[in-house]
């Protein structure tokens, strides 16, 4: 196989200079393999553009330290430097325009500050010990409005002057209440104290009319009760409406389990709560309130009128699961789980997509709800004179709906919806005009993200990988409709954003030995600038392996699984060790040309070939990047269909690499210790050892959000949870089994592993140990817990795996 030798990329380097030549690097070892990263090299972050499109910031972490440092790149000359604290308070953050482009304002260091274009004058809005966030730019350009928190303010740029858009109270009306019978009795009898509150009265109809009559006011507050809570706001650029999420005030999340911190500063054991168990109260139902904010009225938004929210997608599993409570004498558990008549929602947040997205002129809204059920998913805009919701696209899914691919917005018509939407089984483009039918700008078996529309809004740009299901970069197309054309040709391309102006390109990219770096291409594509290289000799120095990407025949009818092998330059034909590695989360993609984040576990290969193994990495059935059957397969059966597609792995092993199929071991974390643990359990006898890092041994104890997607809840579908959790299985371990997980986990509780031991314990099991860590979480950042757990994965698989049987 061949191998991959980094060379220095040709781009200006802008740390420290590193010695000019470095020496042959030694063999590989777990001490230099799992040290602190600084010595690999950092990945560049977070890059945007200057307001005026001439330079480049980004983020480096610094070496030893948490922190990270802000960099700036001039376009021009391709001199960058690090920016020191004094440049640092002048540097640019990331930018909004208002339409016309005379205005670009963003937030630095928490404040907000605006710009103009044509003279360049920088000006300071706020300087509060809050973090302002949301700017943008009114639709007449002018005014610039911004947050804190849920609350909406705007800045005049003529006059300066900054005022609330809108004033919130989350309680009664103080001069609504009416007085009770005591209370009336009282002014019945005494003349005085009807005067007073006539007095009171006649003040609060002056304020009134004063308030109605002078802009310059603060406007009255809107009194919307002490039931409910606010979840988010959005205001309209014209600033006449505001959106407002809100929940019910108070609601019970469910009890937490607590973690306990046994090495602390204090010397004391300290107790911290966790999240709550799936099934132990779903998310919080959100309501919809539209404020009128020229007229002062409110008006709530009806979910109940979008289509289909009144059917139960899950009737047959609520059928079951109420005749198996009853029969069990359990008629209040029974009752608990009847259909609601209209299914609760949640409105999605940012980090899923985005939740409402306005016009540009802020004459339309659109607002993206999603069934707690996580069945449906809508896109409607709001009817501003009916006060009312009009469904604009539905998409419904019998397992559940994707929590990827939910980007949406406006055309620069302001009339015209974009989405992306898996209708198809792939994540594609779709526009809609909002009395129109819906037109896919894109088609395929590939999947469609990162959508970016171009200043003029003439194009779109995207991310996708319809080359191959492991290669991604930009593509450009029109927004009328047209062919996809290819703008980048890195097959690593990470994240990309357009300049002010759309003609130019800030690509990261990466490779499989190269943490993200940053250039710059024209928008219509061309050759790249490369402007970073921030990999240290110690690193590139290495003859690393250059992954192969493999295709496996699934034996199952899945078509074909895609994976990554390492082997030596010269294999030999005489049996050999192998090694599976099983990524993490489940919906995630590694079989890329990318940078992975299980970078630790591909030097860890580099070290097991250098051992005498060969190792495959799998994108198992569950995995990203190849559409929603490939997604949806586990659906209420986690944990078989990637054994199925993990055993046609090592099959092709066997027969493709000369593995000795007595000689496989398996480990990963996570998910990957999730399904180490039911490859060990499920099919005993075909791996010789597993090593389970942070694995889900009981999907009862999971949360909600990741667990009810597939599983359901578990009191609606108990035997989704049985069939899904390896602890079910713990009767037929016969193979040697490591488990390691973190004391302080939070996301999957130590408590797993600890409850999967004991199990193994009454069940006098042999060959399983575990290792405990008292101060990693989920992710480990210790080198030395680093060093231990793979030290540890490695004797495993040097006691169990490498001898010939």
């Amino acid at each position: 196989m061949r191998r991959l030798l980094l060379a220095a990329l040709i781009a200006s380097f802008l740390l420290p200079a590193a010695a000019a030549t470095s020496p042959a690097a030694a063999p590989l070892d777990m001490e230099t393999i799992m040290a602190n990263p600084d010595w690999i090299g950092q990945a560049v972050e977070q890059p945007y553009w200057s307001v005026d499109g001439r330079n480049a910031y980004y983020s480096l972490k610094r070496d030893g330290s948490a922190v990270r440092d802000l960099y700036r790149v001039d376009l021009a000359s391709g001199q960058g430097a690090k920016l020191d604290a004094a440049t640092m308070a002048q540097a640019d953050g990331p930018a909004v325009f208002d339409r016309a482009h005379r205005h670009a304002a963003f937030i630095l260091h928490g404040d907000v500050f605006v710009v103009d274009l044509a003279s360049g004058k920088r000006t300071q809005v706020t300087r509060t010990p809050q973090d302002e966030s949301g700017p943008q730019f009114s639709a007449d350009g002018r005014a610039l409005q911004f947050r804190d928190g849920n609350d909406w303010y705007s800045h005049d740029l003529a006059s300066g002057v900054t005022a609330p858009a809108a004033v919130l109270k989350f309680a009664d009306d103080p001069q609504a209440k009416q007085p009770d019978a005591l209370g009336a009795q009282q002014l019945a009898l005494f003349t005085t104290l009807r005067q007073i509150k006539a007095d009171k009265q006649a003040q609060r109809d002056q304020d009134k009319t004063l308030d109605a009559a002078d802009p310059g006011r603060a406007p009255p507050p809107f009194w919307l009760g002490d039931k409910i809570a606010p979840v988010d706001t959005e205001l309209s650029p014209d600033g006449r409406w505001l959106l407002l999420i809100t929940k019910a005030k108070g609601d019970d999340a469910g009890k937490a389990p607590e973690i306990t911190h046994y090495v602390t500063d204090s010397g004391y054991a300290e107790q911290e709560e966790a999240r709550v168990y799936v099934g132990h109260n779903d998310p919080a139902p959100q309501s919809l309130l539209l404020l009128d904010l020229a007229n002062h009225a409110s008006y709530p938004l009806d979910t109940a009128t979008l289509p289909g929210i009144k059917d139960d997608p899950l009737k047959d599993l609520r059928a079951n699961a109420v005749a198996a409570l009853q029969k069990d004498g359990k008629a209040d558990q029974a009752k608990a789980l009847k259909a609601p008549d209209v299914r609760p929602v949640t409105v999605l947040s940012a980090d899923n997509g985005g939740g409402i997205v306005w016009s540009d002129d802020g004459r339309n809204a659109a607002v993206q709800l999603r069934t707690v059920d996580n069945k449906d998913r809508w896109i409607a805009s709001v009817d501003f004179q009916h006060h009312a919701l009009v469904n604009q696209q539905r998409l419904t899914d019998k397992a559940w709906i994707n929590w990827n691919f939910n980007d949406f917005g406006w055309l620069k018509d302001g009339r015209t919806l974009w989405y992306l939407s898996e209708q198809t089984g792939y994540s594609q483009l779709y526009r809609k005009p909002l009395d129109g039918k819906a037109t896919a700008l894109t088609s395929g078996k590939f999947e469609v993200s990162h959508p970016q529309l171009s200043e003029d809004g003439q194009w779109f740009y995207v991310r996708t990988n319809q080359a191959a299901p492991y290669s991604y970069d930009v593509y450009r197309l029109p927004t009328a409709g047209g062919a996809l054309s290819r703008v980048t040709r890195y097959q690593g391309m990470d994240d990309f954003e357009l300049s002010p102006d759309g003609s130019q390109l800030a690509v990261l990219h990466s490779s499989p030995y190269v943490l993200a770096q940053l250039a710059v291409q024209p928008a219509t594509g061309g050759t790249p600038r490369e402007l970073t290289t921030t990999m240290k000799p110690a690193f590139t120095a290495h003859d690393w392996i250059a992954p192969k990407i493999v295709e496996v025949a699934s034996s199952h009818g899945a078509g074909t699984i895609y994976a990554k092998y390492y082997g030596p330059a010269n294999e030999p034909a005489a049996s050999k060790p192998a090694v599976i590695f099983v990524h993490g989360a489940g919906y995630l993609q590694n079989v890329t040309l990318s940078w992975s984040n299980y970078f630790r576990e591909q030097m860890f290969h580099n070290l097991l070939v250098q051992q005498g193994y060969v190792v495959l990495d799998m994108d198992y059935r569950a995995s990203e990047g190849y559409g929603r059957t490939w997604r949806t397969a586990i659906y209420r059966q986690m944990g078989h269909p990637e054994l199925e597609d993990l055993l046609d792995g090592k099959a092709w092993l066997v027969k493709n690499h000369g593995v000795d199929p007595r000689r496989v071991g398996i480990y990963g974390g996570s998910y990957g210790g999730f399904m180490t643990e039911m490859a060990l359990l499920r099919a005993p006898g075909e791996f010789a050892a597993g090593a389970a890092l942070r694995p889900v041994s009981d999907w009862t104890l999971y949360n909600h959000e990741y667990t009810a997607n597939i599983l359901n809840d578990p009191q609606l579908d108990p035997a989704a949870f049985k069939t899904s959790s390896p602890i079910e299985y713990a009767d037929q371990l016969q193979d040697p089994l490591l488990i390691e997980h973190g004391l302080i986990d939070d996301n999957v509780l130590a408590e797993d592993s600890i409850r999967m031991y004991q199990r193994l314990i009454e069940l006098h099991k042999k060959n399983f140990w575990i290792s405990l860590y008292p101060m990693e979480r989920h992710g480990f950042v210790h080198p030395d817990s680093w060093h231990d757990e793979y030290r540890r994965i490695d004797e495993l698989f040097e006691t169990y795996v490498k001898p010939v049987r």
